[in-house]
């Protein structure tokens, strides 16, 4: 009874919502937090969609407004999962009524309003998250202990890929992911922005970027999404696809590391290929989300002869966050990433102190991702500076 109840209000109801309700409900059964999640209220446009997902996803209440669910009292927590065009008017909106927030990524449509989403909470004072799930793989977390502790030395490379398929189809729909009016860019923003978060959170900060930007299907059939990835063609109307299919770059990192990204939605046979590859002076890692217990590592202090990449499968109570669920190497998945996530979450509403990854680090995020926009418009290199000043 002592522990905080932490009320939460919801926007979205589809992949991340269910994502996201899930997560809220196992908090509890697997950490011990200080906060605790209450599963209030749920909002989304479609009364009869919204009502049903309350139903069975556990929701006690549901709006169709989320100026409304904002404005309600028994709210302590925002949690937007709305397109990406509407961030930021909700992010502000919450912070000006006092409310804490959890905001699905990418943070915003611009740098601009990346930094007007960071001037209002701090402003507020409210506690803030950017749902970058993946640096909650303990494997993930496991890799910063290691680059922490100087296992690696000092950082040469990264090469990291995110490679997808789910639109290789020239006849799945025109989607809201399509539409740079909603969501702001296509594969750099949904695929690589985790990318660059995961680089940021290893490696360093990036200092300039050049990079390409390809559309390789200019129109689609006019459709929606239907749940997950998937979607349903509206009539045989064709609209036209304004975001990019891939997108490539390279960048130079603050502490002298170099760095290759490519993110596609056109990689055939690659569901969710979310990989990179790190070496330092000392050694190198190598992760992939598809075996995302597992991380690869290599040390150069290994004795001539048994040198080579070792695969440790990170479930033991020693790796961060997997003590908290089953014995060692019986593995988690997907889901859990948004518990550990989540749990940080909890306990920084608790105690009144912002978790990491937060908006801070969704405008920087926001600046590389707007960088290599611009280079590949310009055809140059773009320092991340020309963003910030």
């Amino acid at each position: 009874m002592s522990k905080k109840q932490i009320r939460i209000g919801m926007i979205g109801y589809k992949f991340m919502g269910k994502a996201h309700s899930h997560a809220y409900r196992d908090v509890p059964f697997f950490f011990d937090c200080d906060g605790v999640p209450v599963m209030q209220a749920i909002c989304g446009r479609d009364e009869e969609g919204v009502k049903a997902a309350a139903q069975k996803l556990g929701w006690a209440s549901y709006e169709t407004d989320w100026r409304k669910l904002i404005e309600r009292d028994d709210i302590d927590l925002i949690d937007i999962g709305a397109p990406n065009n509407a961030h930021a008017e909700i992010a502000i909106a919450a912070a000006k009524a006092g409310k804490h927030i959890l905001c699905e990524k990418p943070l915003a449509m611009s740098v601009e309003e990346a930094k007007e989403m960071l001037e209002a909470v701090n402003k507020a004072g409210v506690i803030h998250m950017i749902c970058h799930n993946y640096r909650f793989v303990p494997a993930i977390q496991y890799a910063k202990k290691l680059i922490d502790e100087g296992k690696l030395g000092s950082i040469y490379h990264i090469r990291a890929n995110y490679l997808q398929d789910w639109i290789i189809d020239p006849n799945f729909p025109l989607v809201w992911r399509l539409k740079k009016e909603v969501c702001g860019s296509g594969a750099l923003g949904d695929l690589a922005a985790h990318s660059l978060d995961l680089a940021r959170f290893l490696v360093g900060e990036f200092k300039e970027v050049n990079g390409m930007m390809e559309t390789f299907i200019k129109e689609r059939p006019i459709g929606e999404m239907s749940g997950g990835l998937s979607a349903s063609v509206k009539g045989g109307e064709l609209g036209k696809v304004d975001v990019d299919d891939a997108s490539i770059f390279m960048a130079r990192f603050e502490n002298g590391a170099v760095g290759v990204f490519e993110a596609t939605r056109f990689a055939g046979g690659n569901r969710n290929g979310n990989r990179f590859e790190i070496n330092g002076t000392k050694g190198s890692i190598r992760w992939d989300m598809e075996q995302m217990n597992t991380l690869e590592y290599y040390s150069a202090e290994d004795e001539i002869g048994s040198q080579g990449f070792r695969s440790i499968n990170c479930q033991e109570d020693i790796h961060p966050y997997a003590g908290a669920y089953w014995p060692p190497a019986h593995i988690i998945g997907y889901e859990h990433t948004f518990i550990n996530l989540f749990a940080e979450l909890m306990n920084g509403i608790a105690s009144g102190t912002n978790p990491t990854p937060n908006f801070e680090d969704g405008h920087n995020n926001q600046m590389v991702l707007e960088a290599v926009e611009k280079s590949a418009r310009t055809g140059r290199w773009v320092s991340i500076s020309e963003l910030r000043g």
